[in-house]
């Protein structure tokens, strides 16, 4: 199941477990290649990992704090550090690949 973050929600949120969130826009064409791949991850790896969207023209506080320079950005957590990340149009075998590296 796919969520969305907020600023109040955000550290709770990727504090245990392993942790995808992507890093979008609504007016970003990549980000809206990538959001399908997103929502599929969703619900291949649902009670498994928190799949996870940030909207940063809503949440800037926390692009800035993760450096978040261009979007689309996939940032993988575990245990609330980061592990990785993609930026751009990835492959969905990539994300899948962090995702079950991190598990």
């Amino acid at each position: 199941m796919l969520k969305h973050l907020t600023n109040e929600d955000f550290d709770g949120a990727i504090e245990s477990g392993v942790g995808l969130v992507d890093f979008w826009a609504d007016w970003c064409g990549p980000c809206r290649m990538v959001a399908p791949i997103i929502e599929e991850l969703g619900e291949t790896y649902d009670g498994r990992a928190l799949i996870a969207k940030v909207n940063v023209d809503e949440q800037a506080e926390l692009a800035t704090r993760f450096g978040v320079m261009s979007i689309p950005t996939v940032i993988i957590f575990k245990d609330g550090e980061e592990l990785g990340r993609l930026v751009g149009v990835s492959p969905q075998e990539e994300y899948v690949r962090l995702l079950d590296e991190a598990l």
